[in-house]
């Protein structure tokens, strides 16, 4: 039980701090931001809310300013079992990229923002 309100704590503190100091936005004429709105649109981020990779993974996804749906996995059954039969495990975060009828599955926080800053840093 100490252990659990202990990360509970932890968590929040993580919560916390990343709202505080949260990078600016990546700033686009409209024509690119809607161009980039367009190609996120079939991207889900599959996350849990106090997980430090997760927090990592969003703050890269607010910096470059793309918008991306967010799947709680922990709390949400339905996303949970989706992350697991159609991913392969449970394992967070975790980037669903759907790109011309092709579903694709990006684990591991390092290598999402590295396809984030590969696919949008230029835009």
């Amino acid at each position: 039980m100490l252990l659990k309100a202990l990360r509970i704590g932890l968590g929040q503190i993580i919560i916390f701090l990343d709202f505080i100091t949260r990078p600016r936005k990546l700033k686009r004429s409209p024509q690119s931001q809607a161009q980039v709105e367009r190609e996120a649109a079939g991207m889900a981020l599959y996350q849990f809310h106090a997980c430090p990779f997760c927090v990592k993974t969003r703050r890269h996804l607010h910096r470059l300013n793309v918008p991306v749906a967010l799947r709680d996995a922990k709390n949400d059954a339905t996303h949970r079992q989706a992350l697991l039969e159609q991913g392969g495990k449970i394992q967070v975060p975790c980037l669903r990229i759907e790109d011309e009828g092709e579903v694709r599955w990006l684990y591991e926080s390092k290598a999402i923002a590295a396809y984030l800053d590969q696919r949008f840093a230029a835009q």
